[in-house]
């Protein structure tokens, strides 16, 4: 009995030191870790860290070292003709929102089940994870509630597949601000977020937000409430100020959807830390926003697809007014060197199309390779993710392999052939199975 009590005292021992853990052998042609280009390097993965990256030489005497300590040999992963890149980080997605041109939001926030929209978000998770996308910053349930912590937390137990999740919960409105429209004034409807205004209901709701587990929170700095229907601001700077001072007090950033020059403005002078579409954008706008280091969260994608689900033909016809004037903001922000985050609003179109995105990034004026640091390095630095968004050592081992160069053809970013989040494997063509080192 002693005998036995000691042998499974030892197996308690020899996986609370690791020694259970698997260990992959990464060989792609390439690897992009965040920053640059680096042929022929590999990869060494333990657990859920990379614990070896550069020349292959290096790497595998790394894994033979761990051989002599007693560990089993490396599978390796053979990634010919591939690119080997962090996975990449969404950082605008609405997992509870799908194509507006199959629901409309105001159809999908008054007439579609909590329970519907939460089953359509697993889908929605496991599809942005096979994309490639390990990480999102999902900025808002759109009226599903805190859905959103029960999505994370079911990812995160592995109950189902999913990315990261970085979530907003409910996010922000000023009263009257942000509802499905067009109702009677008698009629009170559901609302896309959380309505609160002035110093103690403000206070209360960012506290009650992250209490029930908001990562950032998210404001609606401006929305279409205008007389003629445009977006005009919504919160005074002053409450911006509330808000951001409340949240940071826990550790937690603040973000703004501002599509107005003036929510804009209001937003940077508040504190926000993102702004996240800037329609309206100004070359003295991204000279503050510059200057007060807020990035850009530009969401190109689902401007495209908004223009297209109101019978723009794209391709065929002229671009609309707000596509011109989209690509104009866009060239005024790189121009003043305003951080741009990788994010298209993802859920106004098709999850998994995430994609589509750092296409249009390049089509309005970005290199391929700025493309690919924002969706990754940028995004992680931005959104405070340490351990995220490079192939370093000691780093989270999420990591993605495309087949072909996406510094150079950003397409190839949708050629997915492996997907790694955390040290687990969650796609491999059948052409890159693993197999044990001799």
């Amino acid at each position: 009995m002693k005998q036995l009590l000691a042998f499974i005292g030892f197996l308690f021992f020899i996986q609370g030191n690791g020694f259970t853990q698997k260990l992959y052998l990464l060989k792609p042609d390439r690897v992009f870790d965040g920053t640059a280009i680096y042929e022929g390097w590999s990869v060494l993965v333990q657990g859920e860290k990379i614990i070896a990256v550069g020349e292959p030489k290096n790497v595998e005497e790394a894994a033979k070292n761990l051989q002599t300590s007693g560990k089993s040999a490396p599978q390796i992963i053979d990634l010919k003709g591939c690119t080997l890149l962090p996975g990449f980080i969404e950082g605008h997605s609405h997992l509870f929102l799908h194509p507006y041109n199959e629901t409309t939001w105001d159809d999908q926030v008054l007439k579609e089940a909590r329970s519907l929209r939460t089953v359509r978000a697993t889908l929605h998770a496991k599809q942005t994870l096979m994309a490639g996308f390990t990480t999102v910053r999902d900025l808002g349930t759109e009226g599903a509630e805190f859905d959103d912590v029960g999505l994370k937390q079911a990812i995160n137990q592995g109950i189902i597949p999913g990315p990261r999740m970085v979530i907003a919960t409910k996010a922000l409105i000023a009263t009257g601000s942000y509802a499905p429209k067009g109702f009677s004034p008698d009629i009170e409807v559901p609302q896309g977020a959380e309505e609160a205004d002035g110093h103690d209901r403000l206070i209360q709701a960012v506290r009650r937000q992250i209490g029930k587990g908001a990562d950032v929170v998210k404001i609606y700095a401006d929305y279409r409430w205008g007389l003629m229907g445009d977006a005009r601001p919504t919160f005074l700077v002053d409450e911006i100020k509330l808000i951001v001072e409340t949240a940071r007090s826990s550790g937690r950033p603040t973000i703004a959807h501002a599509g107005s020059t003036e929510g804009m403005r209001r937003a940077i002078l508040g504190g926000c830390e993102t702004l996240e579409h800037g329609d309206a954008g100004t070359p003295e706008i991204f000279s503050l926003m510059h200057e007060k280091g807020v990035a850009l969260c530009p969401t190109l994608a689902a401007g495209d697809a908004v223009s297209q689900y109101r019978g723009w033909k794209k391709g065929i016809e002229p671009e609309p007014e707000r596509i011109k004037n989209k690509r104009i903001t866009f060239k005024q922000a790189l121009d003043a060197g305003v951080t741009i985050c990788f994010g298209g609003d993802v859920g106004v179109f098709s999850h998994g199309d995430n994609a589509r995105e750092m296409e249009m990034m390049v089509d309005y004026g970005m290199k391929p390779l700025d493309v690919l640091r924002s969706a990754t390095s940028v995004n992680a630095n931005v959104f405070h993710l340490s351990q995220l968004g490079n192939v370093k050592t000691n780093f989270w081992a999420d990591l993605v392999a495309v087949e072909g160069r996406p510094e150079e053809h950003i397409s190839d970013v949708r050629k997915i052939k492996f997907v790694m989040k955390n040290g687990e494997i969650f796609r491999n063509e059948p052409s890159l199975s693993p197999k044990s080192a001799k």
